[in-house]
């Protein structure tokens, strides 16, 4: 079963469906492709995907742990190299509460740097995460 639609809007614009819960977004080529700029790229969603990833898997792990992430934000920068045109770095800069133990904290940022997209992103691909307890 398919997980998502893509469909081409023209313009250098996408709309993409979940088909299991029809949440929407569209996508547009970025102003230094031949793009309006107006909407994440494509090779943002991919940057984005990762602290996506690394917050989903880090709030799974704080349940168990007994803490909470709540209003955790994560800063993406996304660097773009050509020939090939590719993401050749991606910055993931985390803001997270201080009341969290050492501990817990070590186990989280070991949960975020082990996540899906982590491991399925090209290992050419430069990934530079900080984390900010606090």
């Amino acid at each position: 079963m398919s997980t998502a639609k893509v469909t081409y809007l023209g313009n250098l614009r996408t709309e993409c469906e979940h088909l299991k819960s029809g949440n929407t977004f569209i996508t547009d080529a970025p102003t230094d492709n031949n793009g309006k700029g107006e909407a994440f790229s494509p090779t943002d969603t991919v940057a984005t995907g990762l602290a996506n990833c690394m917050l989903t898997m880090m709030g799974i792990k704080a349940r168990s742990l007994e803490v909470t992430l709540d209003g955790t934000t994560a800063m993406v920068t996304k660097t773009m190299a050509s020939d090939p045109r590719r993401i050749s770095m991606i910055e993931v800069v985390m803001n997270l509460p201080a009341n969290i133990d050492n501990k817990s904290q070590k186990i989280l940022e070991n949960t975020a740097n082990t996540c899906p997209v982590h491991y399925s992103l090209h290992p050419d691909i430069e990934r530079v995460v900080t984390f900010n307890w606090g």
